[in-house]
């Protein structure tokens, strides 16, 4: 059984920083394509950022240059950094893979003073 296991929301003030965490049991992150998503209240889930062996990192404009997607093959987990947080930022945050359609129970970010 394919399980993703998602750590590491919390609430952080403006300007802090978070790191997500997704391991994965069942699969190796290597062997595919894997994005983390967001989704705020009233708003369509989101790609924030994913990556795929073999090429350069995607990043959704608006977290360029503040969030980096990584993959730890030894531990077999996906982390997202994120730095320089927004109150914009605030939302429950996945981790996915598209090829296999499985997806983290979520974790909640929340940004505010």
């Amino acid at each position: 059984q394919v399980l993703l296991v998602e750590s590491g929301g919390g609430l952080v003030q403006p300007g802090g920083s978070l790191r997500l965490s997704c391991a994965a049991s069942g699969i190796f992150f290597s062997a595919y394509a894997t994005g983390w998503y967001r989704q705020a209240p009233g708003r369509p889930r989101e790609l924030v950022a994913s990556i795929t062996k073999g090429t350069s990192p995607y990043y959704a404009d608006s977290v360029k240059g503040r969030f980096t997607v990584s993959e730890d093959n030894a531990t077999n987990t996906l982390y997202l950094q994120m730095d320089s947080l927004k109150p914009e930022d605030t939302a429950a945050y996945y981790c996915y893979i598209p090829r296999i359609d499985i997806w983290s129970q979520g974790a909640q970010v929340t940004v505010s003073s």
